[in-house]
């Protein structure tokens, strides 16, 4: 087990981020990646483009009225965005005691905790987020990270499975099922489930760089190289080319059998 959490941590910024990407919670959309977060709420420059302007902004209205949930909600994140893990939970925690209906809430909690290395209490606060009749599959996939990271790689599985069915080839969700077989070592899979997700349109550059990370565990660096700097400005596509060498010269590298996975978003420090 231990392995496995060391394997997990590697993977968690990369696995969660693509679904986050495309908006967990509904009406609010954030990126683990860049830390954005858009709204709709204000006229003129919106705080969120700004993470830490955001934690002026929505700092302010929690503190005179910690019963707003859609300030907490903000605050929540932007502190996320901004790597303040701990207080994104302590926000997050009391705003859900205040409203424990609201899913959107339970979502960003969850996914807070999972940040935070909380993972059997983020996959529990995941679940209170949505319900069997009417299902989330945003949040279906975020557990199915959680899960991975705690080593219980077919039962995440079966998580993206159902995220699947509601929307099927969704991009993201194949990169994370792609990702979980890299935990388990299962390259030739892997690899078979990104190629699903980079055929979409809809992948984004995550899904490539995934891709390319995984042919090139595999020993195939120029086709690795080739997909890591597809359609890239060259200095971006220099950078990438960099990392993935970096990672694959790497001692951890699993074709040697060694203890851990580097998956790493390329050219994206976490």
């Amino acid at each position: 087990m231990r392995q496995q959490s060391s394997l997990a941590r590697l993977l968690a910024s990369v696995a969660v981020a693509a679904v986050l990407a495309a908006g967990l919670g509904g009406c609010q959309t954030m990126s683990d990646v860049t830390g954005s977060i858009t709204s709709k709420a204000d006229a003129g420059p919106a705080p969120d483009a700004d993470p830490r302007r955001a934690i002026e902004v929505y700092g302010e209205r929690y503190r005179a009225n910690p019963r707003d949930a859609d300030a907490a909600l903000r605050y929540g994140q932007a502190l996320r965005a901004t790597g303040q893990r701990s207080q994104a939970v302590a926000v997050l925690e009391q705003a859900t005691i205040g409203h424990a209906g609201n899913k959107a809430l339970l979502a960003a909690y969850g996914r807070a905790l999972a940040d935070n290395g909380n993972f059997q209490q983020a996959f529990d606060v995941l679940t209170r987020a949505h319900t069997p009749d009417n299902p989330d599959w945003r949040i279906l996939a975020v557990q199915g990270t959680v899960l991975d990271q705690l080593g219980k790689h077919e039962e995440a599985r079966r998580y993206y499975a159902s995220a699947l069915k509601m929307v099927p080839e969704e991009p993201s969700v194949l990169s994370n099922l792609g990702l979980s077989y890299v935990l388990s070592r299962d390259l030739p899979q892997a690899e078979e489930v990104l190629r699903r997700a980079y055929a979409n349109t809809r992948a984004d550059a995550r899904v490539r760089q995934n891709l390319g990370l995984v042919v090139g565990l595999q020993g195939r660096f120029a086709e690795a190289e080739t997909i890591v700097k597809a359609d890239l400005p060259a200095e971006e596509a220099a950078a990438n080319v960099a990392y993935l060498k970096q990672m694959l010269s790497r001692n951890d590298n699993p074709r040697s059998g060694a203890r851990t996975v580097p998956v790493a978003a390329l050219s994206r420090p976490d």
